[in-house]
């Protein structure tokens, strides 16, 4: 009986041995080599434009809330004279406040809203239809959503004829200073809660129906279905929200402005937010532009959205659930 061998090809190097590793950094080399060279052309131009378009102006805006400028002429270096003389400013400080009511008082009623709709539509037939209802006021320009929300609210709308039909005869001056805020912190619920109860459920459906359905066989109400099932199985995508309402709650601009103020006026300062205030600032129409104190301005809006930002990570970190 004949014993038949065969030999391995020399160039083709066998076992984990150094011949082998060798052939493989020589393979992966080209690979490695093609990438190097294609990473600046495709990073550079993105570098760029974040450079150009963000980075540099803030970095200008910091630099420009320590001097003091009129838009013409040179800069005054004053250091923090502009802070100092914004954190004295009662305007300035009724804005902060407002912001702050902005962010956490409007926000907890858009996020109660968008978890009691995501607890609703879970098991709605026409679901898709009602989020895409749901979304609209994200489609349409906040310039005309807060139109359309001041003919709602003048004298003699439609909320006035609603409240008469329900007995009461004397409306509030919705309008009116007393109570301008209120109605324009409800309108930005209603343009915002769409927005998030549309993630939410995107969320949601990925979520098996398998537990839901021994949900029901334990006899688990709506409340605990969501508190025990879905709340932590959509928790990060509801850090994530969280995160996104604060840069948005911070810079509200559109609406307040539309809906408050008069043709080419400034709505009254009562009602000011932070961004109102940094515009009212740099583009007041009855005196001198104070760029300096409207950067100093923003660079205290950027400071409160990194706090916030910081402390919902911190606080919403938790341990990953698997399904």
């Amino acid at each position: 009986m004949t014993a038949v061998t065969t030999e391995r090809p020399s160039s083709v190097p066998s076992g984990p041995g150094p011949a082998r590793a060798r052939a493989g950094r020589r393979r992966a080399s080209p690979l490695l080599a093609g990438r190097r060279r294609l990473f600046w052309p495709l990073v550079l131009p993105a570098l760029l434009v974040y450079t150009g378009m963000f980075a540099g102006p803030s970095l200008f805006t910091a630099w420009l809330s320590l001097n003091k400028w009129a838009g013409a002429g040179p800069m005054e270096f004053v250091g923090l004279r502009n802070y100092r003389r914004l954190f004295a400013d009662p305007v300035f400080e009724h804005s902060f406040v407002n912001t702050l009511w902005i962010v956490f008082g409007v926000g907890g009623l858009t996020f109660a809203a968008a978890f009691g709709l995501t607890m609703v539509l879970r098991e709605m037939r026409g679901r898709k239809a009602a989020r895409a209802v749901l979304f609209f006021p994200n489609i349409v320009p906040s310039v005309a959503l807060s139109i359309l929300w001041g003919f709602l609210f003048q004298y003699g709308g439609l909320v006035d004829s609603v409240v008469k039909a329900l007995g009461l005869q004397h409306p509030p001056n919705w309008l009116g200073q007393s109570d301008l805020f209120r109605v324009i912190a409800i309108g930005l619920v209603w343009t915002s809660t769409g927005f998030y109860t549309t993630i939410l459920m995107a969320a949601v459906d990925q979520i098996p129906p398998e537990l839901y359905e021994d949900c029901d066989l334990a006899g688990a109400a709506a409340w605990q279905k969501f508190r025990h099932v879905t709340l932590p199985l959509m928790w990060d995508v509801v850090g994530v929200c969280a995160v996104l309402w604060t840069i948005s709650a911070v810079k509200v601009f559109e609406f307040i402005y539309t809906f408050a103020g008069a043709a080419g006026q400034m709505p009254d300062a009562s009602v000011w937010n932070t961004a109102l205030y940094t515009y009212g600032e740099a583009f007041a129409s009855d005196g001198v532009p104070s760029y300096g104190t409207a950067a100093a301005s923003a660079v205290v809006m950027l400071a409160l959205v990194g706090v916030l930002v910081g402390l919902i990570r911190r606080v919403m970190r938790r341990d990953a659930v698997q399904f």
